[in-house]
Parts: structure tokens; C-alpha cells; sequence
């Protein structure tokens, strides 16, 4: 039986004792009667725990308080200088390079935070938002670095009159900190690099995610570095007050939201594999079994961090989107294979258990701003779109666009076909070369008569995603009615 069969036929089994349906009796024995029977024949629905609705009050309370904190930090820079250690020699050099320091590691916070996966933040934002976030800001940290390192020691160059070589090896190997400061700064470089995306391309996502947790080795190191010798920290017992309460918060979110959550929610809903089917070429669904699944607050359009407990894949999670609305204790994820990761899903036996991280994602139906919806998906970002029509009212007016250089690419075309005819909706499939399929703002708004009015819901390769928003943008689509995720490093 196929995975889709599966999805399908297990339906109405599970409905009927979900709800209470009654089975003929036996013959010849009469139905039973009483109080008792009446109670046994109430219908019990079970109903599924949807994730909260984006409130846009958490994004402005929490950039206030970011800009609040990094105002702080400025103020105790500033506190620790006076007309006399700025009139010395070297003393403005210094100074700028310990509030470059403290900058830095400010910014260094608000870059985790925003990965952090903070449930009502990532809910508010979106997962793509974050990160495009984290990664316009990632590099600063690194600039405020370089040039705290330089001004410090230019200006204990120059309070020495000393040349700036020397005075850097004597500020590497007898200054308290130092050298474990540096090994961080190296850390976060390599992090650093290996974000841009050119590198992103090359390295595996394994290698890239390793890569990445020296992050916070830096951030173990840049911390103890300033604490212990800081001017604005030593001999300030509420400075250090402040910013310990700061890291430490931020280590407790990280350590909340990246582990605690997750295995908890992975050891009580002890989920494992029940079938792995090919619904393609290169692409095939995976039809994952559990319990209390209805707890889950998880909808159509989203994506789980996902970590099968497998020989050479429970030291790896890797997101995909689920590939069809949350069903009977039972999620489902559709996979291309486009690595050594996706392809040995493939090889998946039933009974791997399987650990979760999620979900996430704000691309899901309470996002859009009326009943009118254009969904558009290219390649295996069909996936969370086939997800979220299941979702949708019945009463929406939705057109479906399906892009793919060939007909195979359309992944699970014939289940969103019937889901659109169910609905009477329209369906419209994009096959062909780029050259060849057009996806202007005139192209769009025939295929779907009324776009302007549309909330436009778009998932799929970088390229294909920006080239589509900037259409429906240019078709007079209100930015607040563009929904997008993108499948990249």
C-alpha cells in the first residue's frame, strides 16, 4: 500500500472512533438502551491544537527592547571614560575600541536570539524573516570586532609609544583573556565565512551547521574576555549585573527553545516511521506515525526539524515541511533528494524513531487578510503548498499555480488536484524552461482573474521565490498579502 494510500484509508477507520460512530448490532440481539447507552453514543471530537496567531504587539515590544538594551550597553561604554583618560595619550583610540567591543557583543546576542526559535517571536515574524534578519546583521559583529581590535591596540600603542606589532603580541600573550578572545573572534570569522553564499553552496548542510555551533564558543569566550577585564565592568557591580543577566538570559532561551522543548515534545509524542513511498523520480513521501498528535501545535504550511534515529542520521536534523495537513496521529513529509541526507530517507525501514525540533513557519492559512488566495509553488516547495490548502476554508476562492521544468517536477500534482476540484478552485500548471514561461505581472493576473485582491502565498527556490514576489508586487499586491517561504541553505 502506498504512503498516499495510507494517508487516505487510515481516514476513516480513525474518524469513526474519534467520533463515536455506532456499529450494528449482532443479530438478533437488541441495541442496548438506558443512560448508560445514551453516553456511549455521544459523539467525541477530538480537536487539533493550532498554533497561535501572529501578534505584530511582539515585534514592536521586542525591538523596543532591543533598542532599550543596546542603548544600555552604549551608556556603560560611555560611563567608563573620563576627560582624563580621554586627554591621555591613546585614550580616544581606546575608548572607541572597548564601545566597538561592547557593540559587538551586543549584536552578537541579537543575532542569536533571532535563530533562537523563540515560539511567539518566530510566530510573529516568520522563519524566513528571522533569518534574512540574522543574516543582514551577522556581519557587523565581525566588523565591530576587527575594529575594537585595532583601536585598542592602537591607542595602547600609542599610550606606550610603542610600535602597533609589538604591542599586539604583548596584548595576545600577558593581557588576562586576550588570546582566548582571539580564538573566538577566529570562530566566529569561520561562521561568518561560511554564511555567504557562494560558501553556503558548496558546503554540505552538515558541514555548515557544524561550522556554525563555534558560535557560541565565541560567545562563551568574547563574554568571560569582557567581564574579567572590561573597563566598564570592573569595579561596576551593576554593569556586570546587567550584562551577566543578559548572556545568561540569552543561553537559558537558546537552551529552552533549541533542546528542551524539542525532546520533550519528542519523547511525548514518540513519533517513528511508518511507511516510505516514491511519488516520483527523485522524490518520495515518508508517512510518520505518533501519539497525541493533536496536542501538536502544528498546521499546513509549516515545517519541523527533523532527526531520525538512525545509524548515520540521528547526529543530523534537517527541516522539512510537512506534505499534508496533520491528520489521525499521523504527519507526512514529502522529500526530494538533493543529498546524502534526503537520500538515505529514502532507505528509512518502519519503526526509526524520529526526534523533532518545531514547528515553524509563519506561512500558514490565519496569515492571509481575506478569502481570495493565489498559492504558488515550484519544485518540492509544492509540498507545504499542498499542506495549506487543506487548510483553507471551504468558502475561499483559491487558484493554485504549480511551476516545474517538467511535468515529473510537480510534486504530488495529482492529490492537489483533487483537493482544487473538491473545492472548485483552479489549478494552473506552469511546465517548461524559463525562457519559455512567463511570470510577469500580466502572465499572473491571467491566470488569476483578480490578483490584486489576493493574498499570494509562494514557496520555492530562491531564484523562482523573488521573481514571483516582485511580479505580484508589481501587479498591485499590497506587500501585507505576500506570504513567502524560500528552500535554501
Amino acid at each position: 500500500m502506498s504512503a498516499g494510500a495510507l494517508w487516505a484509508g487510515r481516514g476513516g477507520e480513525e474518524d469513526a472512533r474519534r467520533q463515536g460512530e455506532d456499529r450494528a448490532p449482532a443479530a438478533g440481539v437488541s441495541p442496548p438502551t438506558g443512560p448508560a447507552a445514551v453516553a456511549r453514543k455521544r459523539v467525541r471530537i477530538v480537536r487539533r491544537r493550532m498554533p497561535a496567531r501572529p501578534r505584530a504587539l511582539v515585534v514592536d515590544t521586542l525591538a523596543a527592547l532591543a533598542g532599550l538594551g543596546l542603548g544600555i550597553t552604549l551608556a556603560l561604554g560611555v560611563s567608563a571614560e573620563s576627560a582624563g583618560s580621554l586627554g591621555a595619550a591613546g585614550g580616544i583610540a581606546t575608548a572607541l575600541g572597548r564601545i566597538a567591543g561592547l557593540s559587538a557583543a551586543y549584536a552578537m546576542v541579537v543575532v542569536v536570539v533571532l535563530v533562537a526559535r523563540c515560539g511567539p517571536l518566530e510566530r510573529a515574524v516568520g522563519q524566513d524573516r528571522l533569518v534574512r534578519w540574522h543574516r543582514k546583521l551577522g556581519p557587523w559583529p565581525l566588523y565591530l570586532l576587527v575594529a575594537h581590535g585595532v583601536l585598542i591596540t592602537v591607542g595602547y600603542a600609542q599610550a606606550a609609544h610603542d610600535g602597533l606589532l609589538h604591542q599586539f603580541g604583548q596584548l595576545l600573550w600577558t593581557y588576562p583573556g586576550i588570546l582566548a578572545a582571539t580564538v573566538g573572534f577566529v570562530a566566529l570569522i569561520a561562521a561568518g565565512v561560511t554564511s555567504y553564499r557562494l560558501a553556503r553552496r558548496r558546503l554540505a548542510y552538515e558541514t555548515w551547521w557544524s561550522v556554525h555551533l563555534y558560535t557560541y564558543l565565541a560567545l562563551f569566550l568574547s563574554f568571560s574576555h569582557q567581564v574579567d577585564t572590561g573597563a566598564s565592568f570592573v569595579g561596576h557591580p551593576w554593569a556586570k549585573t546587567w550584562w551577566t543577566a543578559l548572556w545568561v538570559g540569552t543561553l537559558v532561551l537558546v537552551v529552552a527553545c533549541r533542546i528542551l522543548l524539542p525532546v520533550s515534545r519528542s519523547l511525548a509524542h514518540r513519533l517513528t516511521v511508518e511507511a516510505v513511498e516514491r511519488e516520483g523520480p527523485d522524490t518520495f513521501s515518508v508517512l510518520l506515525k505518533g501519539r497525541r498528535l493533536h496536542k501538536l501545535p502544528v498546521a499546513g504550511g509549516q515545517f519541523l526539524q527533523w532527526r531520525f534515529l538512525r545509524r548515520g542520521l540521528w547526529w543530523q536534523a534537517h527541516p522539512y515541511s510537512l506534505s499534508a495537513a496533520p491528520r489521525h496521529n499521523r504527519l507526512r513529509i514529502t522529500v526530494k533528494d538533493l543529498g546524502d541526507h534526503s537520500a538515505a530517507l529514502a532507505r528509512l525501514r518502519p519503526g526509526t524513531r524520529v526526534a523533532i525540533e518545531g514547528p515553524y513557519g509563519a506561512f500558514t492559512a490565519d496569515a492571509r487578510r481575506g478569502d481570495r488566495v493565489l498559492l504558488a509553488g515550484a519544485g518540492v516547495g509544492i509540498t507545504p503548498v499542498r499542506a495549506l490548502l487543506e487548510e483553507l476554508p471551504r468558502t475561499a476562492d483559491v487558484v493554485v499555480l504549480l511551476r516545474g521544468s517538467r511535468r515529473e517536477d510537480l510534486v504530488l500534482r495529482d492529490e492537489i488536484a483533487e483537493l482544487v476540484a473538491a473545492r472548485g478552485g483552479r489549478l494552473r500548471e506552469l511546465v517548461g524552461p524559463r525562457e519559455r514561461v512567463r511570470l510577469d505581472a500580466a502572465a499572473l493576473s491571467a491566470l488569476a482573474p483578480g490578483l490584486a485582491d489576493r493574498d499570494v502565498y509562494v514557496c520555492g527556490p530562491d531564484g523562482f521565490t523573488a521573481a514571483f514576489v516582485a511580479a505580484v508586487r508589481a501587479a498591485g499586491v499590497p506587500a501585507a498579502r505576500i506570504h513567502h517561504e524560500s528552500f535554501a541553505l
